[in-house]
């Protein structure tokens, strides 16, 4: 799988992240295609993914087949908030899911992270930043907001959780590439906004976008870690920058 450019610099900063901490238990709310499991599976933790669309499921589970045959990741097609029995962790991490959530179930979401999270563990959440780039994308996939650094600190807080660490992710590179990105979605996803909010939301893992999510082999040689890297410098430079368009943040209990 050819990640997008955006979605490589987040996973590059998570790993970075990651490395402080002693491999153990996740859960992944919102997997869609496995990405971030992927990225925590090969740094050896193990866990499981919620996720209510089947097709983005099975996709992230034969993406990450290996681990999924050592018992070491599963998946479920539910609804982790609803789930009784979620499993305690030592990390619950969301990708681009917390904006789906209308204001009670965003703070129902991190009550129950608070609830499920072992002594000394942690939340992860990346969230789309910035709300002045507000745009079709946004509407395609159900969003509700787009975060500011102190918007998602208050709402985290308001839980009592205790927020660790926060930073602006991907700036420059996708505020340079916003006006295309959104003429692209336009074109090859304009349809769903005929969908309810809750539709959007659940299929909002099935992204079928020419040159947005779906690249050809090709443009591999460019879209990888080492070619990318200069750029990760580039947004830990920018990470306190408020034009930033993904927003990465840990709490605590």
């Amino acid at each position: 799988m050819i990640l997008p450019p955006g979605t490589l610099l987040q996973q590059m900063y998570f790993r970075e992240r990651l490395r402080a901490l002693a491999p153990g238990r996740f859960v992944e709310v919102g997997a869609g295609q496995g990405v971030v499991s992927k990225t925590l599976l090969d740094l050896g933790w193990s866990g499981r993914a919620y996720d209510l669309n089947a097709d983005a499921l099975a996709v992230a589970a034969e993406a990450n087949r290996a681990a999924v045959c050592a018992g070491r990741y599963g998946v479920q097609q539910r609804d982790w908030l609803a789930a009784a029995d979620a499993e305690p962790a030592d990390l619950v991490v969301s990708c681009m899911v917390l904006e789906h959530l209308a204001d009670a179930e965003e703070a129902r979401y991190l009550q129950r992270c608070c609830a499920v999270l072992k002594p000394g563990g942690i939340g992860a959440l990346f969230v789309p930043g910035c709300p002045d780039y507000w745009g079709t994308e946004d509407e395609v996939a159900g969003h509700f907001r787009r975060y500011t650094f102190d918007g998602l600190r208050r709402a985290i807080e308001a839980q009592g959780l205790r927020v660790r660490h926060v930073a602006g992710l991907t700036y420059p590179l996708s505020n340079l590439l916003f006006p295309l990105s959104e003429l692209l979605v336009r074109r090859a996803e304009r349809h769903k906004l005929a969908l309810s909010a809750a539709e959007r939301t659940r299929v909002s893992g099935n992204r079928a976008v020419p040159f947005k999510t779906e690249f050809p082999p090709l443009l591999r040689l460019v879209l990888n870690d080492a070619v990318m890297y200069p750029l990760h410098l580039l947004q830990k430079l920018n990470a306190r920058n408020p034009r930033s368009m993904v927003i990465y943040a840990e709490f605590s209990r």
